[in-house]
């Protein structure tokens, strides 16, 4: 696969990336090939995905939904997933890397707390030391999946750039000065398709079973291929798992990115509406900037979509005009997150009610007969406390 995703004259992706990383990158990309073509360890691969994550997830009619929005709602349950979100796919596919590789320690970022949580979740089957860097903002906020990285046996390495400041961002600024120091027995599961080659290929590759199995069910339930596709992007792995399998095909993609308090206010996280392009934890992309090329920091009520940048294949998806990306402020995401919880009894994490949210935008202009997956990538428990005020 490309290092890069071309644009005109602008290339996307790519490793920028200080010198003494780059024998770990290329350490990597040469294990990651080999990984591919070995025919047991991907047969390993599959059989985990099935009996320990519980794959294929359920393409679920949402009736009552439909009904309300005026035409025909499907939606991927990748909440119903082991561990609760799509995140355990790239895990599961990273974990099996690391031991391929030969290394004995795992060490990941989180923001939301899921990824932490399915690299925790790995991390103890495999029989890996495992260490979580968070910011102080998630930890606060995601206190759930804290407790359940613990029970796995992780280490949670608080992040604090300041007093009470610290989000996705610091600690993926974190976790790379830690595999810098421990690249020889130091594996860094990277939870999101962004980051310099080969993360955004590796994680795509991992996610994109997501897509297959759409792309299946979907036939088989109704018989032809959606007329779109919606899923929530901050980072962007679930999203371009449920895209990748339609990018050749005339189906409409569609990405929630978190609107914030709103565009005008400058408090969120649009990488792509708003962002320039910058380089941002290895690969150049989009990324929140002032006025100086600095990186901003970005806000979302959701602690997964709190991240400033976005992977580089949804950049050139966006540039190409293959996928259009619309900013849902937090206003809207918790009253996707009430719409569904209230019509279907399937309570969204709060990235996921980002892609409902943009559903109900979509369905404002929709044809009766129009089928609409949307991807419910993760399940909304880690949130209750910071919905309860709204409910």
């Amino acid at each position: 696969m490309p290092k890069y995703f071309p644009y005109k004259k602008i290339k996307y992706g790519g490793q920028y990336v200080p010198e003494t990383l780059m024998p770990a990158l290329l350490e990597l990309e040469t294990a990651y090939e080999k990984f591919k073509k070995d025919a047991a360890i991907q047969t390993r691969f599959k059989d985990l995905l099935h009996h320990y994550a519980g794959r294929p997830t359920p393409l679920y009619y949402a009736e009552n939904l439909s009904k309300k929005l005026g035409c025909k709602i499907y939606l991927k349950r990748e909440d119903l997933l082991h561990g609760g979100a799509h995140k355990t796919n790239n895990a599961i596919g990273q974990g099996l890397l690391a031991r391929f590789m030969g290394k004995k320690r795992l060490i990941a970022e989180t923001g939301a707390g899921q990824h932490g949580f399915a690299t925790a979740m790995i991390g103890a089957f495999l029989g890996m030391e495992t260490e979580i860097y968070m910011g102080v903002e998630d930890i606060e906020r995601q206190r759930l999946n804290v407790l359940r990285m613990k029970a796995c046996g992780a280490k949670i390495n608080p992040v604090e750039i300041r007093p009470g400041i610290g989000t996705l961002k610091d600690a993926v600024n974190e976790a790379l000065r830690d595999w810098v120091t421990n690249v020889r027995t130091t594996y860094y599961l990277f939870g999101t398709a962004a980051g310099p080659h080969p993360y955004p290929t590796m994680v795509r590759d991992f996610q994109r079973v997501i897509g297959q199995e759409i792309k299946q069910q979907i036939k088989h339930h109704a018989g032809s291929l959606p007329k779109v596709i919606i899923a929530c992007v901050g980072g962007g792995s679930n999203a371009i798992g449920a895209f990748y399998e339609f990018i050749n095909d005339d189906v409409g993609l569609w990405g929630a990115e978190p609107g914030g308090k709103g565009i005008k206010t400058g408090h969120h996280g649009a990488a792509i509406n708003c962002g320039c392009d910058t380089i941002l934890h290895g690969s150049l992309s989009k990324a929140l900037c002032d006025e100086d090329g600095q990186i901003k920091e970005a806000y979302s009520i959701s602690a997964g979509l709190d991240y400033p940048g976005v992977g580089p294949e949804h950049v050139y998806l966006s540039q190409t005009k293959r996928a259009k990306y619309f900013p849902i402020t937090d206003a809207q995401a918790i009253a996707g997150f009430k719409l569904l919880s209230q019509t279907e009894g399937i309570i969204p994490a709060l990235e996921s009610a980002h892609a409902v949210a943009l559903a109900v935008e979509y369905a404002k202009k929709c044809q009766p007969d129009d089928i609409v997956v949307i991807n419910i990538s993760g399940r909304g428990d880690k949130d209750m406390e910071q919905v309860a005020k709204y409910l």
